[in-house]
């Protein structure tokens, strides 16, 4: 994604203001989100040791910050990539009951990031996870999950507009659910990102089920480690995948937004199946993995919200660097604010 410098664009809030509709919106989600699933707050570590298998490895090719600790040896720590596996063995930790589960602030840093209008180095997201029963391991679980999320956007997004009547609500009433490999025929001869930006574009949200597993072009939609989401499993509609991303239409950038990631977690067969698709069958010798094939963790299905993703698109800001303090190239900063953009 280049930089996009939305033309005669006008900040909605000023900074002090928008300091003030950060905390709002925070609040505000998080309180629906955990009444609507049944998540209670924990707290989570900002990193974790190496060689436990326990940090998201993203794509597989993202190198986490890391670090010795002198007083233990020199053994090494990494800063998180996300919490997506963490939270599974808090899950059984805390033996929490079936359709019960927690979230948590997680903030990352991940240095690999493209820096333009949504990704900074620095990441935070709300991150969650709640216990299922094997049987719940279905799409309809999935969707049900997806609209209870989305209905708690409509909910912040309505409480944006009466504190702010200028920020007029662009969400659409409901969100449209379509499989990774319907779009692929839908939209053929478009790359998957195309294929995105059209379906966000033509229904405002959109659910795009299927992430990581191959399809019928012989190319995944998009990348997704092997050992969290199930994206091999077929689902109600005979294709693959138990997990998928929430997709917005963002009308200031004229861009989809990607504001969550999420899906049913692997159980043994399927964290197999994907290691061995992989060509990571060594991670098996993993604490987390091991822990997992013996059948020491709850079934489970979780995801992550983007914080500064959800406070840019519903205070209807142009650059995520406008509601989160980071580190930008000189030049991007420049440009922004020749364009009224407003870097913290």
């Amino acid at each position: 994604m280049a930089l996009i410098l939305p033309k005669h664009y006008r900040q909605r809030l000023l900074p002090e203001t928008t300091e003030v509709a950060i905390k709002m919106v925070k609040d505000s989600f998080q309180r629906q989100l955990s009444k609507a699933l049944n998540l209670r707050r924990v707290t989570a570590p900002l990193f974790v040791l190496s060689g436990t298998g326990i940090n998201d490895n993203l794509n597989g090719v993202e190198t986490p910050v890391n670090f010795t600790i002198d007083c233990m040896g020199g053994v090494r720590a990494e800063v998180v990539h996300s919490l997506a596996k963490w939270k599974r063995v808090k899950l059984g930790a805390y033996g929490i009951a079936p359709d019960y589960g927690l979230y948590t602030d997680m903030n990352a840093i991940r240095t690999s990031e493209e820096l333009d209008n949504l990704h900074s180095l620095y990441v935070d997201q709300w991150d969650w996870e709640k216990v299922i029963l094997p049987e719940q391991r279905s799409l309809d679980t999935l969707v049900a999950t997806v609209r209870k999320i989305y209905a708690a956007l409509l909910e912040t997004e309505q409480l944006v507009y009466e504190s702010f009547q200028h920020i007029t609500p662009r969400l659409p009433k409901e969100i449209t659910v379509i499989h990774s490999e319907q779009l692929l025929r839908d939209y053929p001869g478009m790359t998957a990102r195309e294929r995105e930006t059209e379906a966000a574009r033509k229904h405002g949200a959109v659910f795009i089920v299927g992430i990581g597993g191959k399809l019928s072009n012989g190319e995944p939609h998009d990348g997704r480690s092997p050992d969290y989401d199930d994206w091999s499993t077929p689902n109600s509609d005979g294709f693959m995948g138990l997990n998928g991303d929430i997709i917005v239409w963002d009308s200031i950038l004229e861009y989809p937004v990607e504001l969550s990631s999420m899906g049913i977690r692997v159980d043994a067969e399927s964290l197999l199946r994907q290691l061995e698709i992989a060509g990571e069958l060594g991670r098996t010798q993993l604490p987390f993995h091991k822990s997992l094939l013996e059948g020491k963790l709850p079934q489970s299905m979780g995801g992550g919200i983007g914080q500064s993703r959800l406070c840019m698109f519903l205070l209807q800001k142009a650059h995520i660097g406008e509601v989160q303090a980071s580190i930008w190239p000189q030049d991007q900063v420049e440009k922004c604010r020749a364009a009224g953009i407003t870097l913290m």
